[in-house]
């Protein structure tokens, strides 16, 4: 698959919560970050990482809200491996039918149509609102940020 390719699929395949096949669209050892997560850039360096997260994606969304990939525009860069998608995921709270929208940008690198490095950068606020976790998410920004030299 081409990156182009590999980013419909991965974008739809969130929205239609397929966390069975989504880890295979990476490599085996691979480098997928959110640089501007609340929650922490935690690194996710394995199929088998992103296995895990996905798998903890599902029941957090299910019945909650449905979305899909919005206005996508792909950017092709001058080294093949490397695209950058700017889209929105557009959808509903199930519960209330409030639509909402969250944009989002991914910077991905595909090598042998598979992910190797990705760094996605979603409105978390808009996502958590939609998701009724806002007061988790305001939770996570109260908490005292690591002290970066005890490390």
């Amino acid at each position: 698959m081409t990156p182009s390719e590999v980013l419909l699929r991965l974008v739809h395949g969130v929205a239609d919560r397929d966390f069975a096949v989504l880890p295979t669209l990476y490599a085996e050892q691979t480098d997928v970050r959110h640089p501007m997560s609340p929650y922490g850039d935690h690194p996710l360096l394995t199929r088998d990482a992103l296995r895990d997260h996905f798998g903890g994606t599902g029941p957090r969304v299910a019945g909650v809200v449905e979305y899909q990939p919005d206005n996508v525009r792909i950017h092709e860069t001058t080294d093949p491996e490397v695209i950058v998608a700017e889209f929105d995921y557009a959808g509903t709270v199930i519960e209330t039918g409030e639509p909402f929208r969250v944009p989002c940008v991914f910077v991905l690198r595909v090598r042998d149509g598979l992910i190797v490095e990705s760094r996605d950068y979603i409105d978390h606020v808009k996502m958590a609102r939609a998701r009724g976790q806002l007061d988790e998410l305001i939770a996570v920004l109260r908490e005292p940020a690591p002290n970066p030299a005890a490390s």
